[in-house]
Order: C-alpha cells, then sequence, then structure tokens
C-alpha cells in the first residue's frame, strides 16, 4: 500500500486460501474484477484468526467494504474426511499443510472483522458462503444450520459466480441511495428484523418458504423447501426466496441471467498473473496450483444436476462458455509460463465436453424447472452438439508449441451414447477425437454406480452406457494401437444404495477387470438433493421414503467393498457379506484370496 501511495484501500477481502493469482481461484478473480472498476483492493490470505487479530488489523478499515470468503472449497470439506476425521493436508495452502483456515471459515472471519470494525459493511462469498445462504443440514455437526445470515455478521452475501453482482453493489454503494439500492440487485442474499423494509420490486413474485423453526421440528418442511429452492435456482426467471430464520428474515433475490460469452471473455482477459504471490515463491508448492497451473477452463455450469453435485447449486444449469478466440489467447499465456514444456494439463470445465451447449430455443427454458436437462432422459430442446468443441481442441493441439491438450475434467459420455436423442455427427467425431489425441494414458469418466435404482436417484445413466463407452475406448485404442485406461469413479453409501448393492456393485466391477481407484464415501455438502434424502430419508420431489446407511461404521462397510483386492480387508468384508446374509457372494468376490479358521479363538489367514 505505501508503495502505491495507498492510505485507504477501499475493499479488503479476507480468504480462507493461498493467494493465487490465477482465473480459476475465485478470490482472484473477484479481485481483478474490482480493480478493474479502480478500486484499490487489497487481500489478505489465510490470516491468522488464534492470536492478536494483527492480521485482521493491518490493513485498517476499508472505504466500502470488506469481503469474506472460505476459499476455493467449503471449509469443513476441506478440513474433514467423510468418517468426519480431521485431514492432514490442504492443497490450498503452501507444502499442502493443514490448519490454515478455520472450521466455518466464513463465519469466524466476519465475526472477528464485526468485533473489530463494528460499523463495516461486509459482503461474503464463494462457495461456503453460497451454498449456506438458507437452512442447511451439516453434516460435521448433524445438525440443521439457519442461514450464515442469520448470524448477524454478514450484511450482504453473494451467491454463485459474483462478479456481476459485486460489480453492481460497487455501483450502488457510490451511489446516493445505497443500501435500498443494493437490495434489489439480484444474486444477493440479506437479513432483515422487519418484513416491511423488504422492497418492493415490479414484476418480481416472492415465494414464503418454511420457516427455520418448521424446518427444525419437521423433516418433511425441510425437503419441501430444498424442492423450491433446487427449481427456482434452475429456471432463467425465478421469484425471490423468503424465510423466516426465527431471528429474523433472510431474503434471496434471484439470479442474474448467464454470463454472455463476451463478458467471460473480458474476465479472463484481466491482467492475470496465473501464478501464486511472490510471497510463497521460497515456499513449498500450492498443490492446487500446480494441479491446475497449466490447464484452461473453458467454461462455466453444468446441466447434468447430479443429486450429490453441488456445481448447478452454485454456477447455475446454464452453461456459459467463452469464446474460441479467448481460449487460444490463454492458451499462448500457458506457453510463456515458466516450466511450461508443451503439455496442456485440461481444456476443460465442470464437465468436459458441455461446451457452447444449450437450448435449441430460449422460450422452453425460460420457466422449465428441470433441475437436470439430460435426467431421466436427454431434453429435446438441448442441443448436444460436440461440433464446437472439436474444432477447439482441433485448434489448440495444431498450435506451435503445443505437445498435447489433454482433457482432464470428467466426460459425460451420456452426450453422445445415449438412445434418445437426435443423433448428431458430431456423437461419432467426438470420442474418436478424444481418445485418440486428448488422453493423458488415463481417461476419467463418472459412472458412480451400476445399480438402475441407484443411478436414478443419482440421477446418473444407466451403467450399461459406460458398457457402450468402454468399448468404444477399447476399439479406438486398438485401432490406433493406444495403450490408454479407462479411469471409472465410483460412490458408496448414497441415498438408495445398500450394502448388497455395494457388495454386487465390486462383483460386477471385479468381473470387468477393474481395481477401483477413484472411489469415495459419499460425504453431504449443503444445499444438493443427495444430502437432503440423507438427513430427512424422503425424496424431496416425490416426498417418498429413500433408504440411506447415515451411521459411520455403515458407510465404512459400504465403501470397504471397492477394496475386495486388499489382504488387509478381505476378512472384514467376508464378515460383512455372512451377516447381510449374503454368503453367495463370498465366492464370486473373494474366490482365490484368503479363508478364515479359528486358532484357539484367534482368526489367521491362510492362501486357499
Amino acid at each position: 500500500m505505501e508503495r502505491r501511495g495507498w492510505e485507504q484501500a477501499d475493499v479488503i477481502i479476507f480468504s480462507g486460501d493461498a493467494y493465487v493469482d490465477h482465473p480459476a481461484f475465485g478470490p482472484a478473480v473477484i479481485g481483478r474484477v474490482l480493480e478493474s472498476k479502480g478500486l484499490k483492493v487489497v487481500i489478505v490470505p489465510q490470516p491468522n484468526w488464534k492470536d492478536d487479530l494483527r492480521d485482521f488489523k493491518k490493513m485498517g478499515k476499508p472505504r466500502l467494504f470488506f469481503g469474506v470468503t472460505a476459499g476455493n472449497m467449503d471449509s469443513m470439506v476441506n478440513h474433514y474426511t467423510a468418517n468426519k476425521r480431521l485431514r492432514s493436508d490442504d492443497p490450498y495452502t503452501p507444502g499442502n499443510q493443514a490448519g490454515f483456515r478455520p472450521d466455518r471459515a466464513v463465519k469466524v472471519y466476519s465475526s472477528i472483522i464485526k468485533k473489530l470494525f463494528p460499523d463495516s459493511l461486509i459482503i461474503a462469498g464463494g462457495i461456503e458462503a453460497s451454498l449456506r445462504r438458507l437452512s442447511h443440514y451439516d453434516y460435521w455437526d448433524d445438525q440443521l444450520h439457519s442461514s450464515v445470515l442469520a448470524d448477524g455478521y454478514i450484511d450482504y452475501l453473494v451467491y454463485g459466480n459474483g462478479e456481476k453482482t459485486i460489480s453492481q453493489i460497487v455501483d450502488a454503494l457510490k451511489s446516493e441511495s445505497g443500501a435500498n439500492i443494493i437490495r434489489e440487485i439480484p444474486q444477493i442474499g440479506y437479513f432483515v428484523h422487519d418484513p416491511t423494509v423488504i422492497p418492493e420490486i415490479e414484476g418480481l413474485e416472492s415465494i414464503i418458504l418454511n420457516s427455520h423453526l418448521d424446518c427444525l421440528n419437521s423433516k418433511k418442511s425441510f425437503a419441501q423447501n430444498f424442492r423450491i429452492i433446487e427449481e427456482t435456482s434452475n429456471v432463467l426467471s425465478a421469484p425471490r426466496l423468503i424465510q423466516d430464520t426465527g431471528r429474523g428474515i433472510v431474503v434471496i433475490n434471484p439470479t442474474l441471467p448467464p454470463t454472455s460469452t463476451t463478458d467471460l471473455d473480458d474476465i479472463h482477459d484481466l491482467p492475470f498473473t496465473r501464478l501464486p504471490h511472490p510471497k510463497y515463491w521460497k515456499k513449498p508448492l500450492i498443490p492446487a496450483f500446480e494441479m491446475i497451473r497449466f490447464s484452461v477452463n473453458i467454461h462455466r455450469g453444468c446441466f447434468g444436476g447430479c443429486a450429490f453435485c453441488t456445481i448447478s447449486a452454485h454456477q447455475g444449469k446454464f452453461v456459459q462458455s467463452r469464446s474460441e478466440n479467448s481460449i487460444l489467447k490463454e492458451v499462448r499465456k500457458v506457453k510463456e509460463m515458466p516450466g511450461f514444456k508443451g503439455y496442456i494439463s485440461d481444456l476443460g470445465g465442470p464437465s468436459a465436453n458441455m461446451y457452447m451447449m444449450a437450448g435449441r430455443k430460449t422460450e422452453p427454458c425460460l420457466k422449465c424447472k428441470r433441475s437436470s436437462c439430460i435426467d431421466p432422459e436427454i431434453c429435446p430442446n438441448l442441443s448436444t452438439d460436440h461440433t464446437p468443441l472439436i474444432n477447439l481442441y482441433q485448434k489448440v493441439r495444431n498450435l506451435p508449441g503445443i505437445k498435447k491438450a489433454f482433457i482432464g475434467s470428467g466426460v459425460r459420455y451420456d452426450l453422445f451414447l445415449s438412445d434418445n436423442q437426435k443423433k448428431e455427427p458430431s456423437h461419432q467425431k467426438y470420442p474418436e477425437e478424444l481418445i485418440r489425441h486428448h488422453v493423458s494414458g488415463r481417461l476419467k469418466v463418472a459412472p458412480e454406480h451400476t445399480h438402475s435404482h441407484v443411478l436414478i436417484v443419482m440421477r446418473k445413466p444407466p451403467f450399461i452406457q459406460f458398457l457402450k463407452f468402454r468399448k468404444k475406448f477399447d476399439q479406438i485404442n486398438t485401432k490406433y494401437k493406444l495403450n490408454q485406461q479407462l479411469i471409472p469413479y465410483f460412490i458408496s453409501a448414497h441415498p438408495g444404495c445398500t450394502k448388497v448393492d455395494m457388495a454386487e456393485l465390486a462383483v460386477k466391477t471385479r468381473d470387468l477387470n477393474f481395481r477401483l481407484e477413484q472411489v469415495q464415501d459419499f460425504t453431504p455438502t449443503p444445499m444438493t438433493l443427495a444430502t437432503v434424502m440423507f438427513y430427512t430419508g424422503l425424496d424431496p420431489y416425490s416426498l417418498k421414503p429413500i433408504f440411506v446407511d447415515t451411521k459411520i461404521e455403515d458407510k465404512k462397510a459400504q465403501k470397504r467393498f471397492f477394496f475386495w483386492h486388499k489382504k488387509e480387508e478381505q476378512a472384514e468384508i467376508r464378515r460383512e457379506l455372512e451377516k447381510i446374509k449374503r454368503p453367495d457372494l463370498i465366492s464370486q468376490l473373494l474366490p482365490t484370496y484368503f479363508n478364515i479358521k479359528k486358532n484357539k479363538g484367534r482368526p489367521y489367514f491362510f492362501l486357499l
């Protein structure tokens, strides 16, 4: 600040991540957007919240507002495993070290700021705030929490991608009528004690949700709320949501229209260095940065609507794509980065192959409440033409200095394999283009399960489509004499999935010669369909009961079936199969491994 001649910052942002000046890091994007509006912006990464709080005091009070974000990850997901065990690492910190951000960082940071600067304006954003904007289930407390706005520390909450919203807030703060204008800005949340001060906005419908107290007393009420929240998050013309928290009223304004290609290009054209701040250059590497150092994001949003995923709740279901020229310009920047050896690690997005996909006609999308454009079947209005993506791949790989451009994001094979959609010529061309030219030796896909009834709950396509894609993958590898692997992702203990389902999944994938690596135990995170099912035991759309394994030991037992090939797991797997009365699966899953006998009351193992 002294070197720049600043006496006071306009905006000070506190972030739970180490600072990386890259468009994949939210705090950097918001900082650069505010800077482009002529503001003096300070970012304080990973402030120490335990000592004398000097990190919160040293920059003083900003002229406009304090910004607060937990960073690119929810702090609780960052800190804890699905078994609620404390993690020993943090990929957003130099050296992968844990312990540099608090639990529920948004609340902790904002409470400290409000205590030190009581009359300051605090605006929260990022994924942690975004997904806690209304009543939500907290898996780590096993409790229903009210909106983060109800704590009384945050003045405004920006949910989703916030570049346009924060720009409008700044414009409002510069005007004479400030606060009243802010409350009319789309894609914000705010808290009031008096409902009469909620502004009437012409043409805007409001929906009153079940109160937080109602949700505490009735899981059905909470499930009903979720359906409304999800549906209104996925329409282009949405209402305002209002919820009584018991302490006051939370108001959530509807989202802005999807970001245009021009605006998205402008954001990526801001002067990012694409590097960690120089203060980290002599410190150990930041793993999250290393992972995306040579990658390029080509679009936002995802219309998959998977039950366990937060992307649509945060970024929305409407895909927002960058122009070909903007992407190629960034690839050329990557080529000039230190350490670049000719390989783009990922040319993708939330899903690898949704680039430039949208409804053929806008009209049907305006009021459409479907959370997924491809489940239970692909919407006839959705264009799944892969031609723009194929053209982009070809132009990137033909740039001088680019040896390979890999696709590291997950591929949605149902977009070109589904039987119920209009077949495009690109549906045949895309998998060959992808597999022949853009696989780094291993291609990630996410069937997630093998059983149809579980996949229906997950909002994922039938497993037969994965088998079709695997066959095509093998054929293309054989055709071009390539030695590449297909790496499938699976989830255990998802709502609707029993231990028998997991055991049968293990048998099926074993018979397909998979020793699964990319697996995870379902972790309930706020504002997902699967989390609401986990907490309530209900399907929010039908309000019918659904099976859920909620106990930690049951979740562990489900995940254990993934590891039938590990000697140390086989005794427990065998016992679990006997416990669930499926001894027939023992011979199918463990035919050539270990048996258990008793020797003076103590188990021992011997090879069959």
